[in-house]
């Protein structure tokens, strides 16, 4: 299919010939160092993305320098997916630049959008796009190698219709040693359309992408003009998302590789393709030692949110869940048809020499009420071991999640449990009607907690919490905020640093 007008993301690409038959089966352990890059770059991308979305909402203008960096980590993505399995079209390894690379077999580019409109940013990447979403599942069901959207999601690796037909072209390469051209050029055109919804979910761009498949190796209008390499730019400095497109073929041996691209001496060369945006303001250059800052910082600032998080859980917990003096879990109701329900074994290891339990639990509180006011309830703890030859022959339920009934192991036996009062096993234990409270001083070693009729008899139904005192949680919570804090804003500086200077 094609059309009088040109998508925003144009796409170009040739096919390698020959191909060797048998390299395909390696390219996924071949492409590995590729995939860790940009599994960081990704990262970098998402935090950037989160930028651009509140820029675009308040100033209707996509940052420049971010804009350059996002469509340099899709142009990357979309190397590597054309050399591994979203297309399987050249055996050239793909270079580690952002910058698009005017002698490689296919190029990737993206017009700069001078003016986004405010309130599409606000549905447009979920919304509008959900039927897109749909087409693309089917297309890739993990058959490309890209990510896509502001939140960072990503396609990989086989099953969806991409990966079957670029699978059924390997199939043939073996055999034949020709990639079918009829395959290639579908390929080519369901990942064109998967590029065009990473580009309009990705922000950068506010035309809808079009229902339609724009089949083979060319975008259907537009002419491409590619810059000699390393001479003049004709379209916008190298290494931006507006720098230069390449031919569909290989233009000249390439020399050293940057961050800018690679440079050596050439002669110009036009192509079919869209023509490249020209003039001032095309973004700046993304050097190694900024995208590595870049990233970093955008690691900090992920990693700093889970960090505050959990100082604001500690603060929450320390000023609302505290009950005479412990913080305590909410209540719980736990029943057995056995005679005894017992936690699973709970571990305290704090080192040698090294009160650590104590210090950072205090003491610890646990609460049974027995669901018949009449009966008395027994609650004990003990070393695990013990326990367990104490209720060895009984039936009775270990409760392997204290947080509902259902996560628990039923054991059989047919032995009666004596009093458990009467068994000298417990470091701490507590026996009668109504409410039985328990408090033990943590100390290191395996335990477990059990509660049974205090006669032994079996059928047991209690509401139980646990509790600690946790004395050292308001400064856990304060350092986690405090640390949280400088994280962010040394991450902060970390991104903010280098897209200034990228801007320039």
């Amino acid at each position: 299919m094609t059309t009088s007008g040109a998508y925003p993301l144009r796409v170009e690409a040739s096919l390698d010939r020959p191909l060797s038959r048998w390299l395909w089966l390696v390219k996924w352990l071949l492409a590995i160092p590729h995939f860790i890059v940009l599994f960081f770059l990704w990262v970098a991308y998402f935090v950037l993305s989160v930028g651009a979305f509140f820029a675009i909402l308040f100033t209707g203008r996509y940052p420049r320098p971010i804009f350059d960096f996002n469509v340099g980590v899709l142009r990357w993505s979309w190397r590597v997916a054309y050399y591994a399995y979203g297309a399987l079209g050249t055996d050239r390894y793909p270079p580690f630049t952002l910058a698009d690379v005017p002698d490689y077999p296919t190029h990737l580019q993206v017009d700069y959008p001078e003016h986004l409109s405010r309130g599409l940013v606000l549905v447009k990447w979920w919304l509008l796009a959900i039927p897109h979403y749909i087409v693309v599942g089917i297309f890739l069901g993990g058959g490309a190698w890209v990510a896509w959207g502001a939140d960072d999601r990503q396609w990989n690796g086989g099953g969806g219709l991409i990966g079957i037909l670029v699978l059924v072209a390997a199939v043939v390469l073996t055999v034949t040693g020709r990639y079918p051209q009829p395959i290639y050029d579908f390929v080519l055109g369901l990942n064109r359309w998967v590029l065009r919804v990473a580009a309009y979910a990705g922000l950068m761009t506010d035309d809808y992408p079009p229902f339609r498949l724009d089949l083979g190796e060319h975008e259907p209008t537009g002419t491409l003009t590619v810059p000699p390499l390393g001479g003049p730019p004709a379209a916008g400095p190298e290494g931006t998302a507006g720098g230069p497109v390449a031919s569909s073929g290989p233009a000249a041996p390439s020399g050293p590789e940057t961050a800018g691209g690679p440079v050596a001496p050439s002669g110009p060369e036009t192509v079919s393709g869209p023509q490249a945006p020209s003039g001032p303001g095309t973004g700046g250059k993304w050097t190694a030692g900024r995208i590595v800052s870049l990233v970093v910082g955008a690691v900090l600032g992920l990693a700093s949110l889970g960090v505050l998080f959990g100082g604001v859980a500690a603060l929450w917990a320390d000023q609302t869940q505290r009950e005479d003096g412990f913080v305590t879990s909410g209540d719980e109701t736990y029943s057995t048809g056995g005679a005894a329900l017992a936690t699973d074994r709970i571990s305290i290891d704090a080192g040698p020499g090294w009160d650590v339990p104590h210090a950072l639990l205090g003491d610890v509180r646990v609460r049974v009420t027995s669901a018949d006011p009449g009966q008395a309830v027994f609650v004990g703890i003990a070393p695990a071991d013990e326990v367990g030859a104490y209720l060895l022959g009984v039936r009775y339920t270990t409760l392997r999640d204290l947080s509902n009934d259902r996560g628990r192991t039923e054991h059989q036996g047919a032995r009666s449990a004596s009093a458990p009062a009467q068994v000298g096993i417990w470091s701490a234990s507590a026996s009668g009607t109504g409410t039985q409270s328990l408090v033990w001083a943590a100390e290191e070693g395996d335990w477990a907690i059990v509660a049974m009729n205090a006669d032994g008899s079996p059928g047991l139904t209690v509401t139980a919490d646990i509790g600690a005192e946790v004395p050292a949680l308001p400064w856990v919570a304060a350092g986690l905020l405090i640390g949280g804090v400088v994280m962010l804003v040394l991450g902060v500086v970390l991104i903010v640093v280098p897209t200034v200077r990228a801007s320039r």
